[in-house]
């Protein structure tokens, strides 16, 4: 998949989890705040296994920083797609992201900091910011990363304990992401299995188990094609109304109404009009053109 792509799946898996929204699957609900700031983290996170390719969108995402990381990482994980495509990767991923939560130091004047979810936040959202489009020059990327990664440090020992969801969930979802793709990922890396040779020589059976040991689903075909791009464009739509319900939801509570009660009474009016138009659609349907 390409960066942008494996950004908008991260965004959009963050809104199915956290989000109790209408069509959300509410399993780790946080608050509208966490729904936004989430959707960036883990969409940085869903980028985040492709730091193991130094030429990869992340890499030029907050320079020199993310090239120096993006080498470190491609020489511990064996180069690219392989030790961080895997569960292994996925694992040590959301154990970094725990133990960055861990890190925090005591201010007179802000009390408790989060110093250690701010900073690995500060990568994540510039990761998201570049692959996004959000920032389009490097001290772009810069501000935005430090501003929200300020934020982080700041509001994180109240209310970032999700800080290992988001990553070890933005990691799977880019994982199963180049599943989906012809090339597969090593998932058991460093055990790399290798298919028998029958296997290897029947039709479907070699591209869901390839003779180098990667695993794929390759319903999408290559990197980039149309498949992909129309499988991404509903979930860029969700992503967009998850953010923008909690956006809403935030405001309400912050001026004083109850969220539920408000959206509650939107949802019914929407309800109303679509059935009053479903009821006109269908008798101008199946009303006989004037003679």
């Amino acid at each position: 998949m390409k960066g942008a792509h494996h950004a908008l799946c991260g965004a959009a898996a963050w809104v199915a989890v956290a989000s109790t929204a209408p069509y959300t699957l509410g399993w780790y609900p946080v608050s509208s705040l966490g729904i936004v700031t989430g959707a960036l983290v883990c969409a940085g996170a869903a980028l985040a296994p492709d730091a193991d390719h130094h030429d990869a969108t992340i890499a030029h995402s907050l320079p020199p920083v993310s090239e120096w990381v993006c080498d470190l990482v491609g020489r511990l994980a064996g180069g690219h797609r392989n030790g961080t495509h895997s569960v292994l990767g996925i694992a040590v991923l959301t154990g970094i992201a725990w133990a960055a939560g861990t890190v925090t130091m005591h201010s007179d004047v802000l009390g408790d900091l989060a110093v250690g979810a701010g900073t690995m936040s500060l990568l994540l959202v510039a990761f998201a910011a570049r692959a996004l489009r959000l920032a389009r020059r490097r001290l772009d990327a810069w501000a935005l990363a430090l501003a929200l990664a300020g934020f982080i440090t700041v509001a994180a020992p109240t209310e970032w304990d999700w800080l290992p969801v988001a990553v070890g969930l933005g990691a799977a979802v880019h994982v199963a992401g180049d599943m989906l793709t012809g090339g597969g990922v090593p998932l058991l890396w460093p055990w790399e299995p290798r298919p028998p040779r029958w296997w290897r020589r029947t039709p479907v059976l070699n591209d869901l188990w390839s003779s180098g040991g990667n695993f794929a689903f390759p319903v999408l075909g290559t990197t980039g094609s149309w498949r992909e791009r129309l499988l991404v464009a509903p979930l860029t739509a969700y992503a967009a109304y998850g953010m923008g319900a909690a956006v809403v939801v935030g405001s309400l509570t912050a001026l004083g109404h109850d969220p539920d009660v408000v959206m509650d009474q939107v949802w019914d009016a929407a309800n109303v009009l679509v059935g009053t138009a479903t009821v006109v659609g269908t008798i101008a349907l199946t009303t006989p053109p004037p003679t």
